[in-house]
This record gives C-alpha cells, sequence and structure tokens, in this order.
C-alpha cells in the first residue's frame, strides 16, 4: 500500500514545517521502518533516533498520529487502520526541547529522573559480607516499575509537566516507586517526605492517566504515583483541621469535592490543598504561575459542572465512611 509520512521538521526551533514523503509499505512493517526507507532513498537530511528495533531500548520514541509511542513498535496496518486513511503523521517527543527533527534533547528527562535520587540507599549499595538475598515475593514487587526502558512517552504525554515545570514527571516518580518497594533501601521515611514536600512530587500530578494511556511496557506510571501517595497519606497524622498536613488535606478535599459534584472541581481543589482554605498566602501565591501558564494554555476550567450520577457517587462514599465509621468504633 502508498502511504504519505507527514513529519514535523525542525532546524531550528523557530523554522518548523511539515514535509511529506510517499513510501509503499508492506501492512506488516513498522513505523520506523518506513523511517528508515526515507532516509536511506529519498531524503538523508532527516533527523531522528533508533537503536534496537525491538521494543527494548526506547531510542525511537515520538509522536505517532497524536500519540507519544515506539517507532519500532507501531506498524503500518494498526497507524492506518485508526484513522481510515493512509496517512501517518510524525513529530517530535512534547515538554522537551527539540534539537533537529524528530530528536529532543533528553535532559531535563534526565534531570528530573536524578531529582528523586533513583538509586537504592548508601546502605543498600555497601559491598556485603553475603550477597542481599530477596524472596520471590519481594522481587515481585519491583518488576513493574523495573521494565520502565525510559522512552520518555509518558513524559510527552504529561500535562502536569506541560504547566509545571517543577513536576518531576511520571517516569521518575514510578522509579521513585521502585526504591520504596524495595526491602534493601533503608531511607524509605526520608524518600516519602521527598516526595511529598510540594508540587514537584506525587502531588503535582493531575491524574489525567495519560501516561498509563501510552506506556510500552505496561509500568502504568499513575498507578505507581498512586501508590507514593498512599504511602505518604499512611504516615500522615489523620487530622481534620486547618493544621492538617497538605497530604492530608489533598485526600480530604479529593473526596468532598468528588462526593459533593461526582469529580474535582479544580478550582477548589488548589485553593483547599495548597492554599489551605485561603490560610497559607504563601502557598496561594505559588499558585498563581501555575494557574497562569493553564489559562493561557487553555488548560483552567472557568466553569464546573456536577457530573451525571453525582447523587450515586455521593451515596458511595457515604456508605463507605460510614461503613469505615463503625468498624472503627467497633
Amino acid at each position: 500500500m502508498q502511504v504519505t509520512f507527514s513529519i514535523t521538521r525542525y532546524s531550528t526551533q523557530q523554522h518548523t514545517y511539515i514535509q511529506q514523503y510517499k513510501l509503499q509499505m508492506q501492512p506488516g512493517q513498522t513505523v520506523l521502518d518506513g523511517l528508515l526507507a526515507i532516509k536511506a532513498e529519498q531524503d538523508g537530511t532527516l533527523a531522528f533516533r533508533k537503536n534496537c528495533r525491538n521494543t527494548i531500548c526506547g531510542s525511537c520514541a515520538m509522536s505517532i498520529n497524536g500519540r507519544s509511542t515506539l517507532a519500532c513498535k507501531e506498524n503500518i496496518h494498526h497507524e492506518v487502520s485508526r484513522f481510515g486513511r493512509n496517512e501517518i503523521t510524525i513529530a517530535p517527543l512534547g515538554n522537551l526541547p527539540v534539537v533537529r527533527d524528530l530528536i529532543v534533547d533528553m535532559q531535563p528527562f534526565w534531570d528530573d529522573l536524578e531529582a528523586v535520587d533513583p538509586y537504592v540507599s548508601t546502605q543498600g549499595r555497601t559491598v556485603p559480607e553475603r550477597e542481599f538475598l530477596q524472596t520471590p515475593e519481594q522481587r515481585s514487587q519491583l518488576e513493574q516499575m523495573g521494565n520502565c526502558i525510559l522512552c520518555g512517552a509518558c513524559y510527552s504525554e504529561c500535562n502536569a509537566k506541560a504547566v509545571n515545570p517543577d513536576f518531576v514527571g511520571p517516569h521518575a516518580l514510578a522509579k521513585a516507586q521502585r526504591l520504596v518497594g524495595d526491602n534493601r533501601d533503608s531511607q524509605t521515611a526520608d524518600r516519602l517526605k521527598q516526595y511529598g514536600e510540594d508540587l514537584s512530587g506525587v502531588w503535582g500530578c493531575t491524574r489525567c492517566y495519560q501516561c498509563n494511556n501510552v506506556c510500552p511496557m505496561g509500568v502504568e506510571p499513575m498507578e505507581q504515583i498512586s501508590k507514593l501517595k498512599q504511602s505518604i497519606l499512611d504516615k500522615a497524622k489523620p487530622q481534620d483541621s486547618h493544621q492538617a498536613s497538605r497530604p492530608v488535606r489533598h485526600r480530604k478535599a479529593l473526596v468532598e469535592l468528588v462526593k459533593s459534584g461526582g469529580w474535582i472541581d479544580e478550582r477548589q481543589f488548589g485553593v483547599q490543598v495548597v492554599g489551605n482554605y485561603f490560610r497559607d498566602l504563601k502557598g496561594l501565591l505559588s499558585l498563581a504561575p501555575l494557574g497562569l501558564r493553564m489559562l493561557a494554555r487553555g488548560k483552567f476550567p472557568l466553569s464546573f459542572e456536577p457530573s451525571e450520577g453525582t447523587e450515586e457517587v455521593r451515596n458511595l462514599i457515604t456508605a463507605v465512611q460510614e461503613k469505615k465509621a463503625t468498624s472503627t468504633s467497633a
């Protein structure tokens, strides 16, 4: 079949354009096969990264037909079928500066990973008299996060990163959960404190699930972030007053807003959690730059409409709360 590749070309940040190439492709060939054919037969100046060609190294991550994925993973038939036309659009990853064409500068990605100290603690790295042994059950706790190939697809799609440059990203927090779950690491308490301090860590996540949707290895970064949040909350003191820590306010505000409207009113969420119900002026001021960036990008909700089935959601939450209260008193 003849397929048109519409590729975003970058020679400088200010000069971008779409260039089209037509190729004869087999349905089972991959998008990367097409890019290699273009470079070999039509345009040797086309720049992109690739290495293993077998969904292991993560080098060929890019935006294909509007979503971040691996060019060596997606085949022509699947991409053509998605939109019912013989055209594939390709662009570089998002949330990263472009070097040229489909090549991005990954340094911010690595810097954010480094920020979570992604290594087993110093004590765990000390050479022991005998090897560190783990049971199969202990090792199984690390497998899902260990499957991450650091391709950058989740980072590219992260809506939180798009508006909050301080957020370390889903890849880093998935690695952070791998360390928290590692029985050889002795810094769990310090890690949880670090990951839950501000909007650079777990509380900066907007829970959009885009990272889960595009992860080619099934790491499910959003699920790992949720586990980190729960670990932080489990260690927090269950206070209900305005003296409560931000993690506790986060949980309380989330439940109450969903209970009220069926889903979260983001306009109130930041004020209640970061601004502590208008008590924390410094926290409120810290929201201003983020709010302005969200407005500029059209990501700030100006109005709120309760979801369908709000009453059913409210009844379910109330039933769970009553059952929990009964169990606690018993």
